[in-house]
């Protein structure tokens, strides 16, 4: 653990909740995933497909953090951690939020042309992404880095005149 600890600049036993939060989450997907191979999934098939995803997507993430690791400027290791559950937390609730809103302004894909609602789908979507990602960034600790994320973004967009 002391090891571990080590090598994510752990100071405090509280920031071990985010890579454990991670590994739980990478596991959850891994499941939901390798149900995605099987028609009616039996634990005897499931566990080992789950376990092969779970090794791939804990590679995967390790290789992306060493990569971001010097273009993000963060404190501590364990801070990347956390700001990959924000981006993974804010993308999900952009869904949940921006699905019931069209649906409330009656915006259907049978009453729209298909490529239209998908159009607007992916507008209101990313606008509600922008305000949540700013919010669970303060509710995580990280405003700052995603205040800074943000207006890199809104400039991307051509809306730079509203961040400067």
């Amino acid at each position: 653990m002391k090891k571990f600890k080590t090598k994510w600049e752990i100071q405090r036993n509280w920031q071990l909740i985010f890579p454990l939060f991670g590994l739980i989450a990478l596991l959850y997907s891994s499941y939901k995933l390798a149900n995605l191979f099987f028609e009616s999934p039996t634990l005897l098939y499931i566990t080992p497909v789950t376990l092969v995803i779970f090794y791939a997507l804990i590679k995967l993430t390790l290789w992306i953090f060493k990569k971001l690791e010097h273009k993000w400027v963060v404190t501590y290791k364990w801070e990347m951690i956390r700001i990959f559950i924000v981006f993974a937390i804010t993308g999900s609730s952009s869904v949940f939020v921006g699905r019931p809103l069209i649906a409330w302004a009656g915006i259907t894909k049978e009453n729209l042309n298909p490529a239209l609602y998908w159009v607007l789908f992916i507008i209101i979507g990313l606008i509600f992404y922008q305000i949540l990602l700013v919010t669970f960034g303060w509710l995580l600790g990280q405003f700052q880095f995603f205040w800074e994320f943000e207006k890199k973004m809104l400039r991307r967009f051509g809306l730079g005149k509203f961040v400067d």
